[in-house]
């Protein structure tokens, strides 16, 4: 049996909040920067989803479907896609046809529920899964959670929601001599299987591929194809997992990025050691070889692999708690515009922006933040919260009011009608004595 490797992209844009003043809050409800929104979008359409998706279509018919890959595609980004630029959407359903690229469920707005609220991780997966139906026309089997945030515990809910395959990232503190390149088991569902990304090969293509101070730049595809044999030579699968906007957008055009990929999966094809699979294939190819315990949540961000880029600091806290402390309230009003302006204030996003690291991922958080501070990003945050706060409190007394006088006139005492009185009986006419003649 030929070893594998499973190619999976993560492709998401985030709703980006104007500048939000104080003097706005209960005035202006309008949150968006719509001008960054689409510009930001259209350009990286432009640089990477339009020419990646067509460089991968290509390769796909031309290896005459040995080449596969695998996609999430957050709401947020198909929001914008559907709104900025649907010429996006349509590449994508063009590889959707080849039957050979798998798209995975996920959290709709990319959010961080599963580690706060199971009833809005619910709601989400499943929002995303009909989203995915309804615009590629396939049913997710698969899952990632947002930024491969993953532990026993969101596994479990996560079968709870019918997927038996969950990407996580292969965490060198849950690891330890473990390899990352093989399957492994939620020990609370041990039927559900892991597939575990190998950060330091994704790594090489996703931050390395244009730094020149790299020892092993310039990096090319025979060269890869030797590292990637090396790294499994007595293992089953290599998971590359990365951010889909590496191609083009963090990784230039003019670096060669999109001529490595092209070269890349006729290397390994022609090789003969490895077959590409889906997430779901793998599943089904390979048995798992142990459980893998993961009390704590990790991820693939950062060095520490944990979640510490979104809740690490009291800013970030702060605003986590404020934002899901109002999901009872919100289910109890159930008001559609409330409920999609909260979807995009849970977005992951607002919460790197306010993260303090400024050692060895300092630049990584720089590149992706558009404030100058966290302390920029928690105001101006916060400042939407209050305004949404509002907004929210005023719906639920609304509600109240109209509750109540539902209430009163339900309960209210029902009043008799008077009854009629019976018609007065008229006296007999007394006819006149007859004339005597």
């Amino acid at each position: 049996m030929k070893k594998s490797i499973c190619l999976y992209f993560q492709v998401h844009q985030p709703t980006r909040l104007r500048t939000y003043r104080f003097f706005d809050i209960g005035k202006d409800s309008h949150y968006y920067d719509d001008f960054a929104n689409r510009t930001i979008l259209r350009r990286i359409a432009q640089k990477c989803y339009l020419p990646m998706n067509q460089l991968l279509l290509e390769a796909i018919k031309k290896h005459k479907g040995a080449f596969k890959v695998a996609f999430s595609i957050s709401g947020s980004a198909l929001e914008q896609f559907e709104r900025y630029f649907p010429e996006v959407i349509d590449s994508f359903k063009a590889l959707a046809a080849t039957g050979k690229v798998e798209f995975l469920a996920e959290t709709y707005n990319h959010s961080l529920s599963s580690l706060a609220s199971e009833s809005e991780f619910r709601h989400q997966v499943e929002k995303h899964k009909a989203t995915i139906e309804r615009l590629f026309g396939v049913t997710p089997t698969a899952f990632r959670n947002t930024e491969l945030i993953y532990s026993d515990a969101i596994g479990e809910e996560a079968w709870n929601l019918g997927f038996k395959t969950v990407l996580t990232e292969g965490a060198r503190h849950i690891m330890g001599w473990k390899s990352p390149n093989f399957i492994y088991s939620n020990p609370i569902q041990p039927r559900q299987k892991l597939l575990l990304r190998n950060y330091s090969l994704s790594d090489d293509i996703a931050f390395r591929f244009s730094d020149r101070g790299w020892s092993m730049w310039p990096l090319t595809a025979d060269k890869y194809l030797s590292w990637v044999k090396e790294s499994a030579k007595d293992d089953e699968i290599v998971n590359l997992f990365m951010d889909y906007e590496t191609f083009g957008e963090h990784q230039k055009a003019e670096s060669g990025i999109f001529d490595f990929m092209k070269a890349l999966p006729g290397e390994f094809i022609a090789d003969g050691e490895f077959e590409f699979v889906t997430p779901s294939e793998a599943a089904r190819k390979h048995k798992a070889v142990a459980d893998l315990e993961v009390f704590d949540p990790i991820s693939w961000a950062d060095e520490e692999r944990d979640v510490t880029a979104w809740l690490g600091n009291e800013l970030q806290q702060e605003a986590f708690n404020k934002v899901y402390a109002m999901t009872e309230k919100l289910s109890i009003v159930n008001n559609p515009e409330l409920w999609e302006d909260y979807g995009h204030l849970q977005e992951s996003d607002h919460f790197y922006y306010m993260c303090t690291k400024f050692f060895s991922d300092g630049e990584v958080h720089k590149y992706f933040n558009p404030y100058d501070t966290p302390y920029e990003a928690f105001i101006n945050y916060m400042n939407v919260i209050s305004d949404f706060q509002i907004r929210l409190d005023e719906a639920r007394a609304a509600l109240d009011v109209k509750e109540t006088m539902e209430n009163e006139i339900k309960n209210a005492p029902v009043k008799k009608a008077p009854a009629k009185k019976a018609p007065a009986k008229k006296a007999p006419v007394k006819k006149a004595p007859a004339k005597k003649k």
